[in-house]
């Protein structure tokens, strides 16, 4: 099972965690005793005057300090990604047993006015998007949030379903992956608009025509005034000078160099960070179309573009060599590193920015996917839903089909096709099931569009415009009733099924904020003129008498409810979709369970 293997890796990497911290305070020891160790050798060995014992202490202290330091950066970066493979594998515990999750729920998304999204709760806490979303990324988020919003293509979905069955079957490439990126869910910025901001900005332009073709040649010329004056005549003098001139141009033009450093340096630090993830993406072997063609989008010319990302992290960590004054005085009187380094970087942003920019996309992408391969392997039992096509196959079959939200010990599954007939009318008692059965059929249709299994053992079905109206609200801000939004929203489900025959709609009790009477025949006429435009979809109601319907129109609607059992006066549910009218209904009983007897009023 796989909650067993999350359990175990989070095990392993708590154990990880134990070791790298003790070896990281280990280190530190280590340093600490270099400097005290090392400061009292060196102070012996003055006092011995031995200089060549001097001289080897102070190159032995330097070479292990350096080890030392270069080992802890390394141990602090494998502590940081073991505490990230242990975030992502509690989170998987945690949202099966809480549904909380450390990754967004989507609910900057939520918006009354899509077609389903609110209704169908794709958004917001303990939502859809909440179930399934392992994207970090700002980018990423949006991008999975709008394959739930909109349907794809067949061709688009099938490619995807291939895709996510390749990522779910590799544990390890999927875990590694998402903890790459992890660092992302704390960050407000969406990276790709920040980098364009600074690629775009005039600070990062620096250098002239002289410039390029002088700082190259400089250590050059310094090494051949050298060399003349060893060999032919002394130059000390004018070779002083150029140096001081070299001195004193990069301190002219210190304010601009450190402009430019602050500002690459804040991208060197993202792009280093997304190294690690572009180099899983880059190095594995895929074998599905979809990821195949995003990964070959990431090739540019001479190396993987997370070398690329690495080599920009180096050229800033060269340049930050001129914050140590002396170091920094010494490498511009020579190299004029300053500028050196600054022209490279020019030179790097030029070759690489436009496959950069390109490269968030395709990590984007690869989280929405690896999200969706992460449900798959969480829910074995799960299917793979079939497209079909839309102009031939116009049905939809559904067996044991279930609401992903509801948790597995509570939910009921059902069959559901309507090969013989166009629209379903559901009635039923209340609390019965209608309205959660409206949504586990249009739920379940968001996953499959969006190329994710669904809670379902079969699912076949064509891809429709799904629209719905179900929690119909009041608006006290724009002055709206609830019968004004009702109609509002019956006008808004009438017009886009008649410009869109693909339209599938799900109708939970329509009208419900006027009187019984305007109720019952405002909803045979609207459901008369869904039928008159050869509508499609589901409509759950209280009003038995609608359910005439189906003999005014044989083979166009058909009937459908949820019912109740009375036994010695407590009702019991069995939430099982059966055909046919319902015929017994269970206000008056509730209403007694509260204290207020029906029959005797």
């Amino acid at each position: 099972m796989i909650y067993n293997k999350y359990q175990e890796r989070i095990q392993r990497a708590k154990e990880e965690i134990q070791r790298l911290h003790k070896s990281i305070n280990q280190n530190s020891f280590a340093r600490l005793f270099v400097i005290i160790g090392g400061g009292g050798l060196l102070f012996y060995l003055v006092q011995q005057e031995n200089l060549s014992l001097l001289l080897l202490a102070v190159l032995a202290i330097v070479f292990l300090f350096a080890f030392l330091i270069r080992r802890q950066s390394k141990l602090e970066k494998q502590h940081a990604e073991a505490e990230a493979f242990l975030k992502v594998n509690e989170n998987e515990i945690t949202l099966r047993d809480t549904r909380q999750t450390l990754y967004s729920d989507g609910a900057n998304f939520e918006d009354g006015r899509h077609p389903y999204t609110s209704d169908l709760d794709v958004f917001g806490q303990f939502s859809l998007f909440s179930l399934v979303n392992r994207c970090a990324t700002a980018l990423g988020i949006v991008k999975l949030a709008n394959w739930l919003k909109h349907a794809s293509t067949k061709q688009e979905i099938e490619d995807r379903q291939r895709a996510i069955a390749e990522i779910a079957e590799d544990l390890d490439w999927s875990q590694n992956f998402q903890s790459r990126l992890l660092f992302n869910v704390y960050q407000k910025i969406e990276v790709k608009t920040f980098l364009l901001r600074y690629f775009e900005g005039s600070s990062l332009a620096f250098g002239n025509a002289f410039m390029r073709l002088y700082v190259p040649a400089a250590p050059f010329i310094l090494l051949a005034g050298v060399l003349f004056s060893l060999f032919v005549t002394p130059i000390w003098t004018g070779l002083l000078l150029l140096g001081l001139i070299h001195l004193f141009w990069t301190l002219g033009l210190a304010g601009k160099v450190g402009l430019f450093s602050s500002r690459i340096d804040k991208v060197g630090q993202i792009l280093a960070a997304y190294a690690e993830g572009l180099a899983l993406i880059e190095t594995k072997v895929f074998v599905a179309t979809e990821n195949q063609r995003l990964q070959q989008q990431l090739g540019v010319e001479g190396m993987p573009l997370s070398d690329a990302f690495r080599e920009l992290s180096k050229l800033i960590n060269n340049l930050d060599a001129r914050n140590n004054m002396l170091m920094g005085a010494i490498l511009n009187i020579i190299l004029l590193w300053d500028f050196k380094y600054v022209m490279k970087i020019v030179q790097w942003k030029s070759k690489y920015e436009a496959d950069i920019l390109e490269a968030f996309d395709v990590i984007a992408e690869f989280e929405a996917l690896n999200s969706l391969a992460i449900l798959k392997r969480n829910h074995p039992s799960w299917t793979t839903p079939e497209l079909l096509s839309s102009t031939a196959e116009d049905k939809i079959l559904a067996v044991e089909i279930a609401h992903p939200l509801i948790p597995v010990a509570q939910s009921v599954a059902n069959d559901y096709r309507n090969e013989h007939h166009h629209i379903a009318l559901i009635t039923g008692s209340n609390m019965a099931g209608k309205s959660t059965f409206l949504r586990t059929i249009g739920i379940n249709a968001v996953l499959a569009y969006a190329g994710a299994v669904t809670c379902a053992a079969t699912f076949k079905l064509p891809i429709y415009n799904l629209i719905s109206y179900m929690r119909i609200r009041d608006s006290l801000n724009e002055s709206t009733s609830t019968f004004k939004a009702e109609l509002d929203r019956m006008k808004f489900i009438l017009d886009t099924v008649k410009q869109n025959t693909d339209s599938f709609f799900l109708i939970d009790e329509m009208l419900r904020g006027t009187n019984s009477v305007d109720k019952y025949l405002g909803s045979r006429a609207i459901i008369r003129k869904l039928i008159a435009m050869e509508g499609k979809g589901m409509v759950a109601t209280h009003d038995l008498q609608l359910a005439s319907l189906e003999e005014e129109n044989v083979g166009k609607v058909q009937n459908y409810h949820f019912d109740i059992r009375v036994e010695e006066g407590e009702m019991l549910f069995d939430y099982k979709l059966k055909h046919g009218r319902c015929t017994i209904f269970n206000a008056s009983l509730l209403l007694k369970g509260i204290g207020i007897d029906v029959e005797s009023t």
